[in-house]
């Protein structure tokens, strides 16, 4: 299946356009705020994937015009340290989001520091007070993965309300938070995990069908009703040939593109969008500033 395939949603297009919208959005804001938006994103250890991850960030902030402050911490670093850093940066007026990157070696709780965490900073928008206004309905910062994946349904103008969708996996980084959202905007929505009873006839139930289960190419064709909408979150690392490692996500694609009326690739599916969203909540954090001024 080629990029131009008609069905094929392009998360990789849409975070390019999302881009320049922002970068269009932080040239007439920064002029009126005497600053551009400020992103910081805390690096713990030698991950080589997170390290992949935050280089990406850096380079999607300067294509935007957000000033980046990465800041990167030996592994043996102590909670009360990394507290203190994140509270600094809490007071900072040139910051308007803070994140994160994880995940974060054993010794450190990772949902501690993401409390620390000014909401209004929470450019993840993982803390608890953001994800509460999720449930609510409220406005407020939305977690980025699953934010990217709405963003990107509503692109392709995928209808959703009134329309089946099962979630696999109930992660609060993306199952729970993409399960609201559906649910937010009328899907009647079933959540799938690890203990879910005959998980295939669950699936080809779903119009709209979200992978986020980190486990490789476990969604096949004859899990999937025809004409459905595949959305595939994972991000799995394999052998490929020669040696050398490829990417590939929850969802078998070559097989599951026969099936699916519209599917993501990986790459270039959600992660893309992730970025993007990442982007888009710092610019709001940073724009809701001018409002107040």
């Amino acid at each position: 299946m080629s990029a131009s395939t008609p069905h094929l949603l392009d998360g990789k297009a849409l975070a390019q356009k999302i881009q320049l919208e922002l970068k269009e959005k932080v040239a007439n804001l920064e002029p009126k705020m005497g600053r551009p938006p400020g992103l910081a994103v805390l690096m713990v250890g030698d991950n080589p994937a997170s390290a992949v991850y935050v280089r990406n960030k850096e380079k999607a902030c300067q294509k935007v015009g957000i000033a980046s402050m990465g800041q990167h911490f030996p592994a043996d670093v102590t909670q009360a340290e990394l507290e203190v850093e994140i509270k600094k940066l809490n007071q900072d007026e040139r910051v308007d989001g803070i994140l994160v990157q994880l995940p974060l070696p054993g010794n450190l709780d990772s949902i501690s520091l993401l409390h620390c965490i000014d909401p209004d900073k929470d450019a993840d928008g993982l803390h608890q007070v953001n994800l509460g206004k999720l449930v609510r309905s409220e406005f407020g910062l939305r977690s980025c993965t699953p934010a990217g994946v709405m963003r990107l349904l509503a692109e392709y103008d995928i209808p959703i309300s009134g329309k089946k969708a099962v979630v696999i996996g109930r992660s609060i980084l993306v199952g729970k938070p993409v399960a609201l959202m559906l649910l937010e905007q009328n899907a009647t929505v079933t959540m799938a995990h690890s203990r879910t009873q005959d998980l295939p006839t669950v699936c080809r139930d779903a119009d709209i069908l979200v992978a986020a289960v980190g486990k490789p190419e476990m969604i096949t064709r004859d899990m999937v009703k025809k004409g459905a909408v595949v959305v595939d979150v994972g991000i799995n690392r394999v052998a490929g040939k020669e040696c050398k490692s490829k990417l590939v996500g929850d969802v078998a694609f070559n097989e599951v593109a026969e099936t699916a009326s519209y599917i993501t690739p990986v790459p270039g599916g959600i992660g893309p969008m992730t970025v993007a969203m990442l982007l888009s909540n710092t610019v709001q954090s940073y724009e809701r500033k001018l409002a107040v001024k």
